[in-house]
């Protein structure tokens, strides 16, 4: 079937109010939920064909965070789709006011191969449990995972509800030039761009999460131990292919050799010391990607790591010497690489960060109160951690989201049925008592009344 004839489809379909229900919404949740308990196997053999996850990986950041976005739907659906009673000025007396969640209508999710699952199903969750219809674009490097998500979703939703298009480049600007009444998109800053662009001339609202390059700031006050440990796990979980993942290392001057060494005994801890062999390290996605990222080792200090199996593995690598003209510095590194830099003061941590404006995770290890409060209020950044890594993000009760180049708009729980949801704010008016003041002809006592009642 076309791509038109798919949207007109929906469309039609979403014309009908089947989805306006509690109960049409709920029961659809629950199929879903129930098909990727019963599939989870299948799931994770995608998952290590396509990107080397662990079965425990898989679960963990893939397919468990979906259940637990379903759960938090179906758990709380009723409540979230309740209207919502909003104080009334006195001047409308007598009224009541309230606001209605209704959905956008026919949605475009584009999501990307990192995290293929997870990424592809949470806001298609989302998307679902506010009563939209779904045309689900999954990213195609991922192809067995793309395969076992539309075997999933045909099973479970007829194509006028919910339905997922294959494809690469041609297939995404075929879903562009259609009008959709949102769009939600998770990858590069440059196709995010691209999809703005198409929504604009639609004027569709987007939420677009995008990525950069995500500082990891160390100070002297750290618990450097810990810190390593949660970094190595940080920036190395699937193979560093991670949006949130700590891109680079800051760390104050006076700590560095302390830190590194425990990050290198963190790595062989985690990885083992021959970390190629270990067969739950994961791979890089596709050899053009492991090209680039071999390329931006090449020529720089090593620390540990730097060897690759030619194709698609490379080793956690640690990189020091660096300054922010380097390679590494100039793009965000999206792979097992975490370059090291040094700082003497706030001043000099604000100028390094401000060099890649609003990245979409800020991670800052310290026990410094006044440090801490100032940090996380004077950068600017999606969200992130203190004293951790990419946790945040793990959470339905916690909105997710990037800001100014790193995205725009946020998902996750509620603020996820938000997002796919357009709240119409309606006054209801009582017809026992009609007040006079508004009405013409004005004078100056029904002025006087006004100007009481309306500052």
């Amino acid at each position: 079937m076309g791509i038109e004839k798919i949207v007109k489809l929906q469309r039609e379909f979403f014309d009908t109010h089947a989805t306006l229900d509690y109960r049409f919404r709920i029961e659809a949740l629950k199929k879903l939920k129930k098909a990727i308990e019963e599939n989870e196997n299948k799931i994770a053999a995608a998952l290590k064909s396509d990107l080397g996850k662990s079965g425990f990986e898989s679960f963990m950041c893939e397919v468990g965070m979906t259940l637990s976005e379903l759960s938090f739907m179906i758990k709380n659906l009723k409540k979230l789709m309740r209207k919502k009673r909003i104080s009334t000025p006195i001047m409308h007396f007598p009224a009541k006011s309230y606001q209605v969640p209704s959905p956008m209508g026919v949605v475009l999710i584009m999501s990307p191969w990192n995290y293929p699952f997870m990424l592809a199903l949470e806001p298609l969750v989302d998307a679902i449990a506010s009563g939209n219809t779904v045309v689900l674009k999954p990213g195609s490097y991922a192809a067995n995972t793309c395969k076992v998500i539309k075997e999933i979703i045909s099973a479970v939703f007829e194509e006028k509800y919910v339905v997922v298009v294959e494809g690469g480049r041609e297939t995404n600007q075929a879903l562009l030039d259609q009008k959709f009444d949102y769009i939600f998109f998770t990858g590069s800053k440059s196709v995010g761009g691209v999809v703005l662009e198409k929504a604009a001339k639609n004027l569709t609202p987007v939420t677009l999460e995008l990525g950069g390059k995500s500082p990891c700031i160390v100070d002297k006050t750290a618990n450097l131990k810990l810190a390593a440990k949660r970094i190595v796990f940080g920036k190395f979980l699937n193979c560093g292919q991670t949006c949130v993942a700590p891109d680079y290392l800051l760390v104050e001057e006076c700590v560095k050799d302390t830190l590194v060494r425990n990050i290198v005994e963190e790595i062989r801890l985690q990885f083992g010391t021959e970390p190629l062999a270990n067969k739950d390290y994961g791979k890089i996605i596709n050899k053009k990607h492991f090209d680039r990222l071999t390329g931006l080792i090449k020529g720089e200090k090593i620390v540990i790591g730097g060897k690759n199996d030619g194709e698609q593995r490379i080793e956690p690598t640690v990189l020091d010497g660096i300054h922010v003209g380097s390679p590494c510095m100039q793009e965000e590194i999206f792979g097992p690489i975490l370059p090291v830099l040094t700082f003497k003061t706030l001043e000099h941590v604000e100028n390094i960060v401000g060099l890649n404006p609003t990245p979409l995770a800020f991670y800052l290890f310290s026990t410094d109160k006044k440090i801490i409060k100032y940090l996380t209020n004077s950068i600017a950044f999606g969200g992130g951690c203190v004293n951790d890594t990419i946790v945040h993000i793990a959470s339905s009760k916690m909105p997710f989201g990037g800001v100014g180049t790193s995205g725009m708009g946020s998902y996750h729980g509620a603020k996820g049925f938000e997002t796919f949801s357009h709240f119409k704010s309606i006054l209801k008016k009582s017809n026992a008592l009609d007040l006079p003041v508004r009405y013409q002809p004005y004078s100056k006592s029904k002025e006087k009344i006004a100007r009481k009642f309306m500052k």
